[in-house]
């Protein structure tokens, strides 16, 4: 089952809804106050269950505006979690390229904070690249969704915006490189009732389109992630309180050659095979 966030027509407020193949329920009928608290269900899978079978207002997809799938929730990012990541930023560091090495090895992983929820995009949004970088790239991927329990309740695709030549000249420069307007996209939805399990037989995708012809694709499978989904959340939890919840980006396996950078134009498309397509266009900011 798939869960949104979407408002209709000229009506801006946030609601939630179950997306479906065209239309989308709509459970602001039902109570249902915000994704967020209903994430917050003890029984979730149960209460959608029936909120699905319930005979609640639907509007058509094409009728409605999709958000992020954020309401008051933290974003935060794992990083060097893909072999092919850690080899990435070890590419793009002047001096500190064994930092990348040993975190990828050691018991404690790489977190950092990446968004405040008002700051990230949602489907058909924007993605920033900053206008004092020269090597941008989109970081396509799986998004993990805690209640305030810590308990993992869904999945969602992230774009982790990064820019390499910031964060290569200096460790010290990763909350430039990584936290700015615009750096978070998340969406289209919020994959429930699935495990660990089924998530790491997923396929991540990313397409990038400059002037409608396709400049870089490139696919990693869920599976080659090196720490488990609990592990991850341990770290996290260690030491914080989330009473609203958190997103957990969970680090990339696709990164585009050296030489690529985008360019203000650019559309971003990233696909979770059991989630959906993320599409945002890049603009400088």
């Amino acid at each position: 089952m798939k869960l949104v966030r979407f408002s209709v027509g000229t009506d801006c407020t946030p609601r939630a809804g179950i997306l479906g193949a065209d239309s989308v329920q709509d459970l602001s009928g039902a109570g249902v106050a915000s994704l967020a608290a209903l994430l917050e269900s003890p029984n979730l899978v149960g209460v959608l269950q029936a909120l699905a079978a319930a005979p609640l207002p639907v509007h058509p997809l094409a009728s409605v505006k999709l958000l992020a799938p954020v309401d008051q929730q933290e974003v935060w990012a794992a990083g060097v979690t893909y072999l092919r990541s850690k080899k990435a930023r070890m590419e793009e560091s002047d001096f500190s390229a064994s930092a990348y090495d040993r975190v990828y090895e050691a018991p404690r992983p790489e977190l950092f904070f990446k968004s405040m929820p008002s700051k990230v995009t949602g489907p058909g949004g924007i993605v920033g690249i900053r206008e004092d970088a020269r090597w941008n790239v989109p970081e396509p991927e799986l998004a993990l969704v805690f209640n305030s329990r810590m308990e993992l309740v869904g999945f969602t695709a992230g774009n982790d915006m990064s820019s390499r030549d910031i964060e290569g000249e200096n460790l010290l420069y990763l909350p430039q490189a990584k936290m700015y307007r615009a750096s978070c996209a998340l969406g289209p939805c919020i994959r429930v009732a699935a495990d660990e399990t089924e998530a790491r037989s997923w396929t991540i995708g990313v397409q990038i389109l400059r002037g409608g012809a396709e400049v870089f694709a490139g696919e990693t499978s869920v599976g080659q992630i090196k720490r488990s989904f609990p592990e991850l959340a341990g770290w996290l939890a260690r030491s914080q309180d989330f009473p609203e919840g958190a997103i957990l980006l969970t680090g990339t396996g696709v990164v585009p050659a050296n030489e690529f950078t985008l360019a203000e134009g650019d559309v971003v498309r990233i696909r979770i095979s059991g989630i959906g397509t993320l599409e945002s266009t890049v603009k400088v900011v």
